[in-house]
């Protein structure tokens, strides 16, 4: 080996290491911000720096900020839906719950009315019961004697009529009594003396309070 080639070797070792040391130099620090080599700024906030962290410990190593924060993103509204999940769950159950609860009370609701229902007709046939004893009497008596009749089928109607008193029921429309439509039905009208006056009554109507249960069938008057 010459001299010369002795002497050019080491020229080119420190070529190379010159150049290495400038590729390792790309990034300088100026001022406290980040520039490459042609002095370009790079972007080095602590946001950034702490999502790169947050990306490498998350298991995705060299993932960009922004597909980063997409996935963030995304994770929290799967949260979301979980949540919602539970929530919807558990107004699922609370509804099942009530209509249970609504369907047990409209059977016993359904029961109670029935068993009233059957209370009340014990009781009107318990009153009527009298009525009957009456009539079977009535009916002995004027079969011996059919002059005793009337006066049997009349305390009969007195005995009834005094059973729906006591039922509650008020006996409507009379002779002589003025003609109301609210408890009155006017089968006829005739010539009369006055206007709206019952004359002749067909049916005797009955009402309980003010709440009409059969309306009196009547003929009523008016002035000619």
């Amino acid at each position: 080996m010459t001299k010369d080639d002795q002497q050019g070797t080491p020229q080119t070792d420190a070529a190379e290491t010159t150049g290495t040391e400038q590729e390792n130099l790309k990034f300088t620090r100026q001022r406290g911000k980040t520039v490459d080599a042609e002095g370009t700024e790079l972007d080095s906030s602590p946001e950034n720096d702490n999502m790169a962290e947050d990306a490498e410990e998350a298991g995705f190593p060299g993932m960009d900020e922004n597909m980063f924060a997409q996935v963030q993103e995304m994770m929290g509204k799967l949260e979301r839906v979980d949540e919602l999940e539970k929530e919807n769950a558990d107004l699922r159950g609370r509804l099942g719950r009530l209509a249970a609860d609504f369907e047990s009370y409209r059977t016993r609701m359904g029961q109670d009315v029935a068993a009233a229902q059957g209370q009340g007709v014990a009781k009107a046939a318990e009153q009527l019961m009298p009525v009957y004893d009456d009539l079977d009497r009535a009916v002995t008596m004027g079969s011996g004697d059919p002059a005793k009749l009337i006066p049997g089928v009349q305390a009969v109607q007195n005995r009834v009529l005094n059973t729906f008193a006591a039922l509650g029921l008020e006996a409507t429309g009379k002779e002589g009594e003025a003609f109301d439509p609210q408890w009155h039905e006017a089968l006829q009208v005739v010539d009369g003396d006055a206007d709206d006056v019952i004359v002749q009554v067909y049916q005797v109507g009955f009402r309980m309070g003010d709440r009409l249960v059969r309306p009196a069938r009547v003929v009523v008057s008016r002035k000619g």
